[in-house]
């Protein structure tokens, strides 16, 4: 149960924050307030509620899910409360600051990015972090943000080392074919992409739209031929 909400933490702030640009200018950022509901089990057990705004030369990014029907069954599957704040940088995102709140107290994480001493600390659900900082490092929402600026920029990333605790994980991603989808925006192309963390069983895939910034209209997790949980958007806004 550990291994999949955090799976499905991390896969939830992927589909929040890959639909942050518009396609005007690659690579361009640009506010944003969207929201994506959470099917577990073929019911809709959250709606999603995500910003993202730039203050100065850094760009905050909230979420926040509320459970929805019988949603408090699936307690814990979406992350009720993030926070991130990065830096854009010529060779990419550089995250700065990340906390995960609001459900279990000892589910809780904050991370602090100290790029001069190149070392990451904090606390991970009640583990203390200290960890070296490299170019590839990422917590569950700067990686979906580091994911985004590659997309945009025509490249598709090969891998990412995640946080976990007082460890990191390796992340591969690869191209995985296209799609059209029917959604409350209309018909939208997509290209797939797919995540697997190395030695998992568990696919996570993301059904992107080129024409709307790499912005996820659909995203899913399987386990063999059994769907575990899906994510589909419902609006966008871009001021």
């Amino acid at each position: 149960m550990q291994a999949r909400r955090l799976w499905l933490l991390r896969a939830c702030a992927l589909v929040l924050l890959l639909g942050t640009s518009g396609v005007s200018c690659a690579g361009e950022l640009r506010p944003y307030e969207a929201s994506y509901r959470g099917i577990w089990h073929g019911m809709t057990v959250a709606v999603s509620d995500l910003t993202l705004e730039q203050t100065g030369d850094t760009w905050t990014y909230r979420s926040s899910s509320s459970p929805r029907g019988l949603g408090r069954l699936a307690a814990g599957v979406f992350p009720p409360r993030q926070v991130s704040v990065v830096r854009i940088t010529p060779t990419g995102v550089q995250p700065l600051s990340f906390k995960s709140e609001g459900g279990e107290s000892s589910k809780s994480v904050a991370l602090t990015y100290d790029w001069a001493a190149q070392r990451v600390t904090g606390t991970y659900e009640g583990t203390a972090v200290d960890l070296p900082l490299t170019p590839d490092v990422r917590d569950d929402a700067s990686v979906q943000l580091a994911l985004t600026v590659e997309l945009l920029a025509g490249r598709t990333p090969r891998s990412f080392r995640v946080i976990d605790k007082n460890s990191t994980r390796q992340y591969e991603f690869a191209r995985d074919g296209t799609a059209t989808l029917a959604t409350p925006l209309g018909a939208i192309a997509t290209v797939v992409y797919r995540s697997q963390k190395a030695g998992s069983p568990r696919i996570t895939r993301f059904w992107c739209a080129p024409e709307r910034g790499y912005i996820p209209v659909k995203v899913e997790q399987t386990r063999g031929d059994e769907v575990q949980w899906t994510l589909e958007i419902e609006s966008l806004r871009r001021p």
